[in-house]
């Protein structure tokens, strides 16, 4: 039989579950960086904790299911189960399935998910056990964070509820994240992944509000922004950037190598008449010219996107109209999703003809194929070159990384092979070999 450690000496263990995009993952850092600080310990096992948190997704029915399933398995395991993050925010939908939960907060709403917590079981406070990091807890490998410089979002999307879950665009002062972007960078991270609901839309809730950091008063807007986090000595990503005009003076900045050479840019579509039935921008044809522009400045440019297929209304010819846009645009890294119905979304009362499901799932391989016959003609193009590549993964004689035109979880990968060995976290010269549809392989400098 396993004694139970002394009272004096026990501290209460939380069971913690993320889930959804980075900005959750972000949501997560913070709750768990404040349990540690008040001397919780986090625990893989439900069974064996105090209480389990579950930070839950809302955005589709598929994610939707997914928080369901976790939250049943939580239940199971523990009786004790709080629930935040995007699903929170319709507590009902969750109570109608479990109405035996502890507790449910809505998203952000840190010091909710922390009363909820003590009212669980109080924290037993050390200040001998309980150090925490000035950068706090990661849920990234140390050597990349997250890096997130708002709330919520001004757009209003037909197929999206993110507003009604999150609420309106809502600034950090840029001292603030500056701040923590230094102790992130202090602490060994490599690269600041930048993300919000609408990265280039940064400041302009607060009206591009000066702060103060490093003894000097800095604007918060997205040149600012990209510029300052650019002298930090690390890779900064730029993530769910929308095309707004500001967006080309920042382009220099990454042909003169202060950040990464990269962009990811949620077109969604190219049918004008699928993007105003989004209720998105729909002028593509100047968009590509402004791809090219910015490729004329910064040629090194790595442009990701994510678009919907079989959205409701989208004919062939809006389809075959997005296919011949990719084909001019050659985007480097594409995702695609199949278009779901959103409880709450706008576009479900257009009143458009939905698309067959055996449609959307021909248009999406389609799409597919269409694209990675693109990636793979720009990826043979590096084969000779050499690239920058972080290691993700150390191996014996192959590691994992990426390159600067590579985020994590989403793009490709580098596959490194080495005579010596390797650290995650190392920035290495390498010589691309050989390449396939989505990853590059090559040498150790």
């Amino acid at each position: 039989m396993t004694e139970l450690p002394e009272a004096s000496l026990y501290q209460p263990r939380i069971s913690f579950v993320s889930l959804g995009c980075p900005k959750a993952l972000v949501d997560s850092e913070r709750i768990i960086t404040g349990l540690r600080s008040e001397g919780y310990e986090l625990t893989k096992s439900h069974a064996g904790a105090d209480a389990v948190i579950v930070n839950t997704c809302g955005f589709l029915d598929s994610a939707k299911a997914e928080s369901l399933a976790a939250i049943g398995a939580a239940l199971k395991e523990n009786g004790k189960v709080i629930v935040t993050g995007c699903m929170g925010a319709e507590p009902e939908q969750i109570r109608d399935v479990f109405p035996g939960i502890s507790a449910i907060t809505g998203p952000q709403a840190y010091e909710s998910v922390m009363k909820a917590v003590h009212a669980a079981v109080p924290p037993k406070h050390d200040p001998f056990l309980d150090l925490v990091p000035d950068q706090g807890v990661k849920l990234t490998p140390r050597h990349y964070a997250y890096l997130k410089i708002s709330e919520g979002c001004n757009n209003r999307c037909s197929f999206c509820i993110i507003p009604k879950l999150r609420g309106d665009l809502v600034s950090r002062p840029i001292g603030d994240v500056l701040r923590e972007a230094e102790k992130l960078v202090k602490a060994g991270v490599k690269e600041l992944l930048v993300i919000s609901q609408d990265t280039s839309a940064y400041g302009l809730d607060i009206r591009y509000a000066e702060s103060l950091f490093q003894d000097r008063l800095i604007r918060a807007k997205f040149y600012e922004l990209a510029n300052e986090l650019g002298n930090m000595g690390a890779w900064v990503r730029m993530h769910y950037v929308y095309p707004y005009p500001h967006v080309d003076e920042v382009i220099p900045l990454m042909s003169q190598g202060k950040i990464l050479p990269y962009l990811d840019i949620p077109f969604q579509h190219a049918s004008p008449n699928v993007l105003k039935a989004m209720k998105r921008p729909g002028n593509q044809d100047k968009t590509l010219e402004r791809i090219k522009a910015w490729r004329s400045v910064c040629p090194d440019l790595t442009l990701r996107s994510t678009f919907i297929v079989g959205f409701p209304g989208e004919t062939d010819a809006d389809f075959q109209f997005l296919l011949d846009w990719l084909d001019e645009a050659k985007l480097d890294r594409v995702g695609a999703f199949k278009y779901e119905p959103v409880s709450g979304a706008a576009a479900n009362a257009l009143g458009l003809e939905p698309v067959p499901e055996d449609v959307k799932d021909d248009r999406y391989k389609r799409f597919m194929l269409r694209q990675q016959a693109i990636s793979s003609e720009i990826l043979k193009k590096k084969v000779g070159t050499r690239q920058s590549v972080i290691i993700d993964e150390p191996g014996p004689t192959v590691s994992k990384g990426r390159s600067k035109s590579d985020a994590p979880e989403i793009d490709g990968n580098v596959y490194v092979a080495s005579r010596r060995p390797l650290r995650q976290g190392d920035i290495v010269s390498v010589k691309i070999e050989r390449a396939d549809a989505y990853d590059l392989h090559g040498t150790a400098a």
